[in-house]
């Protein structure tokens, strides 16, 4: 990534010490950060500040985090925004919880653009977050523009 472009990302996590951390790490390597607690207040910053990637902690309570998600990738304004999910649940567990509840209301969405564990490593982070602010995905939304 370029230092003279700042991409800003959008950390979604009710956890203040994952917040804290992510936002350092990534705002010491020159992206802008944007805070939000809850899915719903996630939802309106991505509306507000259409970031070029959202971090998303899928087990914020009650759902906020998947619901996030959903309704990220149901939105054709919003969907090709990349989002990084973070779970403490392995990959492949969470992806079979997740299409067990999602029978019969339509099914999880089915891209994915990267799914890491909790805590997240910091370099296995960042570069996830390099790869998903580059020109190459945010060229695919026109939201992002």
């Amino acid at each position: 990534m370029s230092s003279i472009t700042k991409r800003k990302i959008l950390i979604v996590d009710d956890e203040p010490d994952t917040r804290l951390f992510i936002s350092n790490l990534l705002s010491t390597h020159g992206y802008s950060i944007v805070l939000a607690k809850t899915g719903t207040e996630g939802l309106r910053r991505v509306l507000a500040e259409k970031p070029a990637v959202i971090i998303i902690d899928m087990m914020i309570p009650n759902d906020g985090g998947i619901r996030l998600y959903r309704d990220l990738k149901r939105n054709p304004e919003l969907d090709r925004i990349p989002i990084i999910m973070l779970s403490t649940i392995a990959r492949k567990t969470f992806f079979k919880w997740q299409k067990a509840r999602s029978s019969g209301t339509g099914g999880p969405p089915s891209r994915t653009d990267m799914y890491l564990g909790l805590p997240p490593e910091a370099d296995e982070l960042l570069l996830a977050v390099e790869k998903l602010s580059n020109s190459e995905f945010l060229d695919r939304s026109p939201a992002l523009t």
